[in-house]
């Protein structure tokens, strides 16, 4: 199975119209367009019956004393941990490709519903619990909502979508929906994966 976009090349940077974040440079950051990217696959194997995304950032910092502070910087050897922007299960088999702007196209504070336009099912997003303590942001951040690295982060970030094939037409993952609850549901029941992997950056130095 081979999965391609037509919004970015794998292992080149993600357009920050794709991003939740974006450099500025009186601010360092600012809100972007939060568009998800386009994807299509191919070379499907025989006994498909649905597909599932999930969009993993496994360069996220495993300790926040540094992250996003004036004159201090996130070293890029500090140990990191995996911060996930997507959950997208129950694609339906025939389905080839996901449109640009089809599942977000901005960023909602307080987070998007579950529901989404194809009908596939979502989970929730890493946002939930990044927000969780924050009052113009917390919420049950569902779908697609894309990179936002510390902006004095001296690692790029990588962001790999990995596309499953899978032998079930539906999976039922424990509540809530989660990567790992998602990755659960799976076990057992994927044919065949492929992966893409975007990079990303708000730190003006690593660009």
């Amino acid at each position: 199975m081979r999965l391609t976009s037509q919004s970015f090349r794998d292992q080149a940077m993600i357009p920050a119209k794709f991003a939740f974040c974006a450099p500025d440079p009186q601010n360092h950051v600012a809100l972007s367009q939060n568009v998800n990217p386009h994807f299509s696959w191919e070379d499907v194997p025989s006994g498909t019956k649905s597909f599932a995304l999930i969009l993993s950032d496994p360069d996220a910092p495993g300790v926040g004393d540094d992250v996003n502070q004036e004159g201090r910087g996130v070293p890029a050897s500090l140990p990191r941990v995996e911060f996930i922007h997507w959950v997208l299960f129950d694609i339906p088999a025939e389905t080839t490709e996901i449109a640009e702007g089809s599942f977000s196209d901005e960023v909602v504070p307080r987070g998007k519903p579950a529901a989404t336009p194809q009908g596939a099912r979502q989970g929730m997003n890493d946002y939930t619990g990044m927000f969780a303590e924050d009052h113009d942001m917390c919420g049950d951040y569902y779908g697609y909502d894309g990179p936002c690295p510390p902006w004095n982060d001296e690692r790029v970030h990588r962001y790999v979508f990995t596309l499953y094939a899978l032998d079930v037409a539906s999976v039922s993952p424990a509540a809530p929906v989660t990567a790992a609850a998602l990755r659960q549901a799976m076990a057992g029941h994927v044919l065949a994966e492929a992966s893409l992997t975007g990079l990303y950056t708000l730190n003006p130095a690593l660009v």
